[in-house]
This record gives C-alpha cells, structure tokens and sequence, in this order.
C-alpha cells in the first residue's frame, strides 16, 4: 500500500499517541451507516441506529464516535490473540459522502487517518465507489475495503459478533464457491483503476495491497476483523501522524447548532493541539475570520455519536487530539461548518482568511447554489458539473436577495434556478420564488441525489416549454409540388392541390419559387375530406389556398415552391430537432437566398 509511504510530509513534534480518525465512505445503500451504527452497537453503553433518523436513510451530516480502547480490546481480543492496541481508541467520522470527506481538511492532507470504504459485494463498484477510491489515492489516505452484505450470498450462515475467518469455516463448498465468485469479481473491478485487493488474512505485504474484510452489518459479523485490520494499519502505517500533537490546536467543524441552555454551539473533531476553557479560538466565517473565546468543553460521555448525545455530555475544562468535542462561546453562529478552528495567532488569522473562498468554479452564466456547509456545497457543485451544469454563484447560508437577483438576470432561462442543499429561503424571498413561468424556481432538499434529479426534471420540463413556445411561432423549412390536374381555382385566391415533399406548411406561411421569386401566402389549408388543418406535414397532399398568384401566369402545375423562411428565424432553427430532410431542403433555401446576399442567414438577428 504504497500510498502510505510519504503521509508525513513533514517533520513533526511527537506527543503521546492520539486515538486514529477513521472515516467510513460507500455507495448510497450498499451499508455505510449500517457499519456504523453496528460499531456504535459495541460494548455496555450501546446506541440505537441513527439510520432511520437520516433524510432517507442516507447520512447528511457529519457524525462523530469514539470507541474507547478497552471496548476495541474487548472485541477483538480473539484475532489478537489477547494482545492490546497502543492507541487509546478509534474516533469514526461520519461523512455526508466521498466529497464531503475530500472537504474536510486539514494541514496534512484529508481529515482522517485511515478509511472504510464499504462496498456491497453483491452489487460491486458502482460510481460514487470510484470516485471514493480516487480522492483517496489523491488525498493519499490509506483504507480498508469492508466487503458488506455477505449476508446476501445464498445460503451464507451468519452470527452475530463471530470473525469473518471463524465463519468461513462454518460455510458449505457450494457457499465458499458464490463468495469466491464474488470476491474476484470485485478484485477485478478494483485493479482497474490501480488498486491491488486481497483478502486481509492472505495479505503478505501491506504496503502492496489493499485489505477486503467481508462481513455483514446486519447480522453483526466480520467486525472484529475490521476493526482488528483498521487499527492495525493506522498503528503500522501512521506512527508520525498519530504522535503529531503537540503544537497549537486545530479542528474541523462539523455542525453548528442552538443548544437548548447553551445557545449557539460547534460540534468539531480536535485533530492536533489541546483546548482549554478560556482559550481563544479563530474561526472562519462567510464574511471573514474572527475569534471567539471558549465559555464551555463538552464531550459525548461512552459510545455516543455526537449528534445522538442527547443529555450524555459532560463538561471538560481541557480537550486533547483526536476527539469530538462540543464548543460553547458567543458569536458561534456566523461560524461554518467544514472550516477549521484554530488556537488564535496571526498565522492562525491568515489560514482562516485563505479558507473563506469557496473551491467552486464559477462561470459568467449560470445557476446559483447554496448550502448549510462549505462541504455541502462542494458537493453539490461536484455533481452538477459532472452533467455539465454551469454555476454563476455558490455560497453558504439562506437563500437571500441577491441569490434571487443574480437568478432572475439569467440571460438563459435555464438558468433561472436556485438549488439548495439542506437550506432554505428567508422570509423575503421564500414568497417570491416557485410563483409561475416567468418567476424564479427553487428547489431544495436534504439530499443532493434527489436534488439533482428534481432539477434535471424542471430542466426537461422547462426545455419542453421553450421548444413548444418556440415551435409555436417558428416557420420551418417545406417543399411542395403543385400536382398535375389539381387547380380548383385560378386567383383570389388561387386554390390548387400539392403534394408536401419534405418539411411542413403552416396557415399564414408565405411560398417561393425554386428561383427565390415570391409567390403569395397561404390563406387556407385543406385535407381530402375536407377538413381544415393548420399544418401539413411531409407525404401529405391538401388543397391550399394562395393569396397573390394566378395559375397560368405566376404558377404552373408541376412546379416546386419553397416555404420562404425569414431570416431571423435560421439561428432558432439551429436550436430545434430538425428531420434530415428539413435540414436539406433549410440548406437549399439559406443558398438560394444567398445568390442575393452573401451573409444571409449568417448574421444574429433579433
């Protein structure tokens, strides 16, 4: 695993071992949370799943548990053969998703020391996997793979709290044979984009391979190997990192939240330094840095998950790295979430300063997003550029007035859209969006998937709208003959029978000769039967009516007329889906104009 080899990439001042961070990533429902919460499950003071609490079962913001030695001792003390771990316990963060933990950094590259990359292994990699695995071997973090779901294998025989090897052992052949299938199905799929899987119990050389640890969330196995394997690559692998604390404090924020007696607070993993009441803290904020004294330290008391704690915190007058802690101190509400708390210096206020701006690319047009964390939004603008989705301005925090202006100058009306994640508009603007056609549109949620597919059903309803308005109004190309025998009448109006050869004919359109002499426009439109029609499309044979011509000296039977197209309408029709035949017979009509004018059809007219 040689991504492990340069993590350090500096000298640093050595402290007592912290407890490794540990950050848990995967594809929406192959088990991420259900790892998670069987984890929070261990030990004396278990936790109920936070799962069925998360907006659709998927996880939204960022969670932190710290499971102490003694328990991490406990549950693996079969594969370790009663051998105790050197560090003081695991402190898993909870990510919203693979960009949300590409957001979350900090001066040594990601914000966690190690990983858990959770994939099903009956579905295999799906996108958000490799896109995980790839911000991973940028950001240089080494990880396990847990295999979840072996559950699902037909016939598999689990049991709670037994090792993924112990279990093997309980496995008919016929069993071995599917897990086998699927197991080098997904090294396979891994080793095309550079990695190197292996069972972890057949491992040989860490730095080589990456380890796959199968279990089952659900039913409970396999997590004392993953937790065995888990701790012990942070402690081989990540000696320099781990006794990186001392020096001055630094933490990333998690939430902000009101606190019932307490008022506005910060959730925030400590990943170096210690923090003390009274200390004095810099933190980031839209509009800039700014410090804060500390009032208060509280820490989730046993396995609690810091946003789950309830009434289970406890106060601390110090906090050292790595730890979750809750921070009380006034002004905390124009504090971000995904930015980082610094012990104040002047090197602390110019690290803050350089964070303030938002890594999203912008362009001279486009949407405007907006989120409740610099990560969410991130991640929103992640997604949207993948499909291509132009973005004029990403910020943090309610929907405002200028957000609604910036829409509503749009030039495209594609782009007369807010999306939001987990955030809404304030009062004043929250009346003026969603209020018909011409209005601006909003569109929020607590999860970005669906975000985007609502926005990409406005965009196709939208687009719908514009072509039909468009189409409305729009003369297409047509080219007609007059058929032998087919005059009805000679003038005022003229009424013979055509065939449409290609394109389409429309009421009120105006026809030409194949020389570009004008002809007259078309007062009627008739089907066999008789019937009035307002469109005649390619194949079609109608009586039209024509006023101007008189047949015999302006028309003859078997001639060809074109529809003649004004010009401001040839760059609309580069916009719309023309048939082949329409595009031809669009060309024949662009180059018999052009014999009278070079630059016809050629110039933007309104």
């Amino acid at each position: 695993m040689d991504e492990t080899e340069d993590i350090a990439e500096e000298p640093v001042a050595r402290g007592e071992n912290r407890q490794p961070i540990v950050s848990v990533l995967g594809h929406v429902d192959h088990g991420k949370t259900s790892v998670l919460d069987l984890v929070r499950s261990l030990g004396s003071e278990r936790q109920a799943s936070v799962m069925d609490r998360e907006a659709g079962g998927i996880t939204q913001h960022i969670g932190a548990t710290e499971v102490p030695a003694k328990i991490l001792n406990e549950t693996c003390a079969e594969l370790m053969q009663g051998r105790p771990f050197k560090s003081p316990g695991l402190l898993f963060i909870d990510t919203p998703g693979h960009h949300s933990f590409a957001s979350l950094r900090n001066r040594g590259g990601a914000l966690a020391d190690i990983a858990i990359l959770v994939v099903d292994i009956m579905e295999g990699l799906q996108p958000q996997t490799i896109e995980s695995i790839n911000i991973l071997k940028q950001t240089k973090t080494p990880f396990v793979v847990a295999g979840n779901k072996i559950d699902r294998i037909h016939g598999w025989r689990c049991k709670k709290d037994r090792s993924f090897l112990a279990s093997l052992e309980d496995q008919r052949e016929d069993v071995i044979d599917l897990f086998q299938k699927r197991f080098w199905k997904l090294v396979g799929q891994v080793s095309e984009h550079g990695i190197n899987l292996e069972r972890y119990d057949q491992i040989k050389d860490f730095r080589q391979s990456f380890p796959l640890v199968p279990m089952s969330a659900k039913e409970g196995e396999g997590l004392q190997d993953l937790l065995t394997v888990t701790v012990g690559l942070a402690e081989r692998f990540l000696e320099d990192r781990l006794t990186d604390t001392l020096g001055p404090a630094e933490g990333t924020i998690l939430e902000m939240k009101d606190e019932i007696g307490m008022g506005k607070t910060i959730d925030v993993i400590l990943h170096r330094g210690s923090l003390n009441v009274t200390d004095t803290i810099t933190v980031v904020s839209a509009d800039g840095p700014f410090d804060v004294r500390i009032k208060g330290l509280k820490r989730a008391r046993g396995m609690s998950e810091m946003r789950d704690a309830g009434d289970r915190w406890e106060s601390v007058d110090t906090i050292d790295a790595a730890a979750g802690v809750k921070i009380i101190a006034q002004g905390l509400e124009k504090a971000l979430a995904g930015t980082t708390i610094r012990l104040s210096s002047e090197e602390a206020w110019e690290e803050a300063r350089k964070e303030t701006q938002v890594s999203v690319e912008l362009d001279e047009e486009g949407i405007v997003i907006k989120a409740d964390t610099i990560g969410g939004l991130e991640a929103l603008a992640f997604e949207l550029k993948k499909i291509e989705v132009p973005i004029r301005r990403a910020t943090v925090g309610p929907v405002n007035k200028r957000d609604l202006m910036t829409a509503d100058a749009a030039s495209n009306p594609l782009n007369q859209i807010i999306l939001g994640f987990s955030i809404e508009p304030n009062n004043e603007v929250r009346a003026l969006v969603n209020q018909g056609d011409e209005s601006v549109t909003w569109i929020g949620g607590d999860i970005i998937y669906h975000i985007i597919d609502q926005f990409e059903e406005w965009k196709e309803e939208r687009m719908k709208a514009i072509d039909a308005a468009t189409r409305e109004n729009l003369i297409y190309p047509g080219k007609l003959l007059y058929l032998e025998n087919h005059t009805f009448r000679k003038k005022g109006p003229a009424i013979v029978g055509m065939r449409i050869l290609g394109g389409r004919v429309h009421l009120g359109q105006r026809l030409m000769k194949v020389d570009g002499t004008a002809v007259g426009q078309i007062r009627s439109l008739r089907s066999r039967s008789s019937d009035e029609l307002k469109e005649a499309k390619q194949g079609e044979e109608v009586a039209v009516a024509i006023m101007g011509p008189t047949v015999g000296r302006h028309i003859e039977e078997l001639e060809q007329f074109y529809v003649d197209i004004p010009e401001s309408h040839v760059p609309r029709l580069a916009k719309v889906e023309l048939t082949e035949l329409e595009k031809e017979i669009l060309e024949e009509i662009i180059k018999l104009h052009r014999k009278e004018d070079h630059f016809w059809g050629r110039r933007h007219v309104a």
